[in-house]
């Protein structure tokens, strides 16, 4: 009896300089944020006084428990408002694109693909006064409703481009023998495409999140209400005009970040896997 033929990435054997490279590694990007843990739980007086390697002395919750009776909830709130509706958008805009510019033949096809990858070089920050000038024309200015604008805009270029090098490996006989049976280019695009790029979709959804999870700028540019703060202002509220109190900003990023550790404990698989199947299509 023949053996089922299983599809899927083995983990790889790595060589033992390998694995020194990789703890290395590992050491480089945990360090940081384990110092970040400790700083969260040190008084003030205790942070000046002793060595940042040094765990507390007293191990003491009074910074945390300052980040969640501040505004930490409301603004962790107004982020995951904005992230969720912009990666919807993002998404769905995103993947209808790669997916006609994969598949679907029409005039400017190839004129129009590039001018989407162009928008790849624009910097970012050089659209603040424009951007700014719009929603102040769009009355949406100090609404939640202004960032999700900008974080779709910004975002949809690399997503499309990424997306449509997955929907392009997919075999076109897929398409053409759908549309013979009569189904429509929606139809088509819903049950057949947008479900084989899942794992593409995960990916480029996740590293999309992290940075509009992490933005800034237009955040602080865009909005001026106190209950309209995205969580990346709330920890920049602990940063005074003459002094700044360290422990608590660690404290801040420490239960920031546990949003983000999450969503990728997750989705860990589905990125590992978009990761590996981007690296071979390259």
């Amino acid at each position: 009896m023949a053996k089922k033929k299983t599809y899927g990435f083995r983990r790889p054997k790595l060589s033992p300089v390998a694995w020194v490279v990789a703890v290395i590694w590992l050491l480089v990007a945990i360090v940081p944020y384990i110092f970040m843990i400790l700083m969260g739980f040190k008084g003030s007086t205790e942070y000046i006084m002793s060595p940042v390697y040094k765990l507390p002395q007293h191990w003491s919750w009074i910074n945390f428990n300052a980040v969640l009776h501040g505004s930490y909830f409301h603004g962790l709130l107004n982020s995951l408002l904005v992230v969720v509706i912009s990666m919807f958008f993002i998404v769905m805009f995103a993947a209808s694109a790669a997916f006609a510019f994969a598949r679907l033949r029409f005039r400017g096809t190839a004129i129009l693909f590039s001018a989407v990858v162009a928008a790849l070089i624009v910097p970012i920050h050089t659209t603040l006064i424009p951007i700014y000038l719009l929603t102040n024309k769009l009355h949406v200015y100090d609404q939640l409703a202004g960032l999700i604008g900008p974080y779709v805009a910004f975002a949809i270029p690399i997503t499309v481009f990424i997306l449509t090098q997955f929907m392009r490996e997919i075999p076109k006989d897929f398409f053409e023998a759908a549309i013979v049976d009569g189904a429509s280019h929606a139809r088509v695009f819903f049950q057949i495409y947008f479900p084989l790029v899942r794992t593409a979709v995960v990916t480029v959804g996740i590293f999309n999140a992290v940075t509009l999870w992490n933005e800034f700028v237009f955040a602080y540019v865009l909005t001026s209400s106190g209950n309209k703060r995205t969580l990346p202002l709330t920890v920049f509220d602990y940063q005074g005009e003459y002094s700044s109190n360290i422990p608590a900003i660690m404290a801040a990023l420490t239960l920031a970040a546990i949003p983000l550790t999450l969503s990728y404990l997750i989705f860990q698989e589905r990125l590992v896997n978009g990761v590996m199947a981007g690296a071979i299509k390259s």
